[in-house]
């Protein structure tokens, strides 16, 4: 196993258009994300059940995401990233129209669930896809769009599906699944004939195993930090964070609205500047930096009672979760090469900030219930340590230019 060969195109050179197409497309799928998100919960109490039932339906998404990404990886690895992309993308949409229309409670769940199939599927293919149509010189750039594509779409999607739930519960859900139909037959149509995003032939195309990755010291870390990243970002920001805001800080969900905001702004505007900086300096010292900063922004957090003092801890930690993701992604990217197959590899990267952000919640809950806030996000802070340590043991897979 070796890091991918070096490369004499220079720094900065032109992204392909196939990876604009998945940028576009995932600024789309994250929207539909925020459409249906303020809806999710209230739709599941339409049908006369109560908040637990209500939000096993929330958590039945991340669980079978969690689940169904090993398989995710064989498929990926047996039949290529861009079918099953197309598939995934069609089996969100096909559910979430099917969830729009349910009679019952049990219906509800049952096509909610099943969107998180197809969610796996093209969040492992997609990455598997700016892997291997990325330059390597240009793999953090490609990471930071994808990125700032996602999170852009998630910010504008809950104020889109605010706007629908007047209407009606099911509205959300039908936008969206028409919105995934579209996004499907655009991404067909655009990456139809194009030879980048074409399988490599077999003999071209080594498979190499999450066996054989995790002996790399720069993917273990990689799987380290997605953790700690899914934990802080994708976990305890959204569960914790708001009952910190309400029971510490005395504020309502208004400045909750607001430390999100300021969270997902700093986010997107290193996501900016950082990619550059991963190609030319080196996927190793932003990975660092961003750690740390994670690290201190949320044991900040709990450790502050001002409101300004809060948002300063929060827009740290901010900072550093931008900084820290197209570092690791063209990481994996380094250690995975152009040319592999290697889903299993793309699909244990993704488990990883999937765990992070199932368990996070619920051990840093239990640790702020039983003890307080301050240890909760004292915990959440050596997640992020544990992973900055590994960084420190990892090797730098940015290629070499000649």
């Amino acid at each position: 196993m070796s890091v991918s060969a070096t490369t004499t195109k220079p720094r900065g050179a032109a992204l392909p258009r196939e990876i604009w197409v998945l940028v576009g497309a995932s600024f789309l799928i994250a929207i539909g994300y925020g459409i249906v998100g303020p809806a999710l919960p209230s739709y599941a109490t339409s049908f006369d059940v109560g908040v637990t039932a209500a939000s096993v339906v929330v958590s039945a998404f991340a669980f079978v995401r969690l689940l169904f990404a090993p398989m995710s990886g064989r498929l990926v690895t047996r039949f290529g990233e861009r079918p099953i992309y197309l598939w995934g993308v069609s089996i969100v949409a096909v559910g979430t129209l099917a969830c729009a229309a349910a009679t019952d409670y049990w219906q509800l769940l049952l096509f909610r669930s099943a969107s998180g199939v197809g969610s796996t599927m093209f969040t492992v293919s997609a990455i598997g896809l700016l892997i291997r149509i990325s330059p390597p010189e240009a793999r953090g750039r490609a990471s930071s769009l994808w990125g700032s594509s996602f999170l852009l779409g998630g910010i504008a999607g809950p104020v889109v599906g605010s706007a629908l739930v007047t209407v009606s519960l099911r509205m959300p859900f039908l936008v969206y699944g028409i919105a995934l139909v579209l996004t499907t037959l655009l991404v067909w149509w655009q990456l139809r004939h194009s030879e980048l995003v074409a399988r490599p032939r077999e003999e071209d195309a080594p498979e190499l195993t999450f066996r054989r990755a995790i002996r790399h010291p720069s993917y273990r870390a990689a799987l380290a930090s997605n953790l700690a990243n899914g934990w802080v970002v994708f976990g305890v920001r959204m569960s914790l964070l708001p009952l910190f805001v309400t029971a510490v800080l005395a504020r309502d969900e208004a400045f909750t609205g607001i430390a999100l905001a300021v969270f997902a702004a700093v986010n997107a505007l290193a996501l900016l500047f950082v990619g550059k900086l991963t190609d030319k300096r080196g996927r190793k010292p932003p990975a660092l930096a961003g750690l740390a900063l994670l690290a201190v922004g949320v044991v900040g957090i709990g450790f502050v009672s001002d409101p300004w003092l809060f948002l300063v801890a929060v827009s740290v930690a901010g900072l550093g979760a931008g900084a820290l993701n197209p570092a690791q992604n063209a990481a994996v990217a380094d250690v995975l090469g152009s040319k592999a197959r290697g889903g299993s590899v793309l699909a244990g990267f993704q488990m990883a900030a999937d765990v992070g952000a199932v368990v996070g919640p619920l051990v840093a809950g239990a640790v702020a219930e039983r003890w307080s806030y301050a240890a909760a996000f004292g915990l959440t802070g050596a997640v992020a340590v544990v992973a900055l340590l590994l960084w420190f043991g990892a090797r730098e897979t940015l290629p070499a230019e000649k």
